[in-house]
């Protein structure tokens, strides 16, 4: 069993306040919960207003499936929102 982890940098230029950078960081991470079978979670800078780190993690037998399910999730967060900027992101299978 393979495992892919993706970790995204992400910047939120229209959010002044906690609340509004939660609100589209949640929408986006039940978005991406309905839409892919990944484990997605706000890993790191929960108390800064305009920058976040979400972490992605999926399973999968095939390494190709594994890969092209990153690319789609990246695609997705990338397109997203005007409200939200990825920055870098990287990618890693284990």
């Amino acid at each position: 069993m393979l495992v892919g982890i993706c970790e995204y940098q992400l910047f939120l230029p229209n959010a002044h306040s906690l609340k509004e950078k939660r609100a589209v960081l949640k929408s986006l991470q039940a978005r991406l919960h309905n839409k892919f079978p990944a484990a997605v979670c706000e890993a790191e800078q929960q108390e800064l207003w305009q920058r976040s780190t979400l972490g992605v993690a999926v399973l999968s037998n095939l390494q190709r499936h594994l890969e092209s399910m990153l690319s789609s999730i990246t695609a997705f967060v990338e397109n997203f929102s005007p409200e939200l900027e990825l920055l870098e992101f990287k990618q890693e299978i284990l």
